[in-house]
C-alpha cells in the first residue's frame, strides 16, 4: 500500500490511477496532518510526499516521520514543484529515498517507485550477514546498526551507506560509485548527496566516525580494524 500525500486533488487522483495501473493499491491524503493520521492507523510501504502542503508541509512530515521509530525505515519519495539545488540537499538530509520534480512522466514515477521497493525487499531479512569492524555491527538480517552494544538511529539511505562501506573495508568508494550502489538509479541529484549523508554518519558515530576517511578526489572508505566482517 503507497501512501500518496498531495493537496492538488487533479493530482493526486492522476498519481493514484497511474499507479494503480501499475499494480499499487493507494491510500489519498491531502494534508501533513491527515498523512501522519493514516500512518499512525494502517500499515504503508511507501509514501510519496509532496513538500507543498496546508498545514505542515512536506519537509515537517518527513521529520516527524523519522522521529519515530515504528517508521523510520519507510520509504519516502518526495514530490515537488521545487527543484532548487537547497530543497534537493534538505529533503536528503531528512532522509528521503527519492525527490521528483513536477512535471515528471508517470512511467518513470513508477520505475523510481519499483525501483526503492524492490531494494527494500531484498534488503528485508533474506540475506543473512553481520558486517561488523571494531565495536561497530550492522545486522542485515534485523535491519539495525549498533555501536557498544547501543542501537543507532539511522535513515534508510545512511544504513545502506554504511553498509556499502563495511562490505567494502579498506577499499576507496567514488562518491559515483556509492550513489549507484545505495541509490540503484540514475538520478539528476549530484554527488554533495554523499557528502551530507556521510556528515550525518560521522556525527551518529562520534569518535569512531573517524574511521570514515576522505579520500581526495575519489570518495571515501571506511578503515579496516582488527575485527573482520563475518558471514552468520
Amino acid at each position: 500500500m503507497l501512501l500518496v500525500v498531495e493537496d492538488d486533488q487533479n493530482l493526486a487522483k492522476l498519481l493514484e490511477y497511474n499507479l494503480e495501473r501499475a499494480g499499487y493499491k493507494c491510500h489519498l491524503s491531502g494534508t501533513g496532518e491527515d498523512a501522519l493520521l493514516q500512518l499512525s492507523r494502517k500499515s504503508f510501504d511507501l509514501v510519496l510526499l509532496d513538500i507543498m502542503l496546508p498545514g505542515i508541509d512536506g519537509f515537517e512530515v518527513c521529520r516527524k516521520i523519522r522521529r519515530n521509530q515504528r517508521y523510520r525505515d519507510l520509504p519516502i519519495i518526495m514530490l515537488t514543484a521545487r527543484g532548487e539545488e537547497i530543497d534537493r540537499i534538505l529533503g536528503f538530509e531528512l532522509g528521503i529515498d527519492d525527490y521528483v520534480v513536477k512535471p515528471f512522466s508517470p512511467r518513470e514515477l513508477n520505475l523510481r517507485v519499483r525501483a526503492i521497493l524492490k531494494r527494500d525487499r531484498r534488503h528485508g531479512g533474506r540475506m543473512q550477514n553481520l558486517l561488523k569492524t571494531g565495536t561497530l555491527e550492522v545486522d542485515l538480517t534485523r535491519h539495525i546498526a549498533t555501536l557498544d552494544g547501543n542501537e543507532l538511529v539511522l535513515t534508510l539511505m545512511e544504513f545502506k551507506l554504511l553498509v556499502a562501506l563495511l562490505k567494502h573495508k579498506g577499499e576507496a568508494q567514488s562518491r559515483e560509485r556509492l550513489l549507484s550502489d545505495v541509490w540503484e538509479v540514475d538520478r539528476t541529484i549530484n554527488t554533495r548527496t554523499i557528502d551530507t549523508h556521510i556528515t550525518r554518519i560521522r556525527e551518529k558515530l562520534g569518535e569512531t566516525g573517524c574511521m570514515i576517511k576522505t579520500v581526495r578526489g575519489i570518495g571515501y572508505k571506511l578503515e579496516e580494524k582488527n575485527d573482520d566482517i563475518h558471514a552468520v
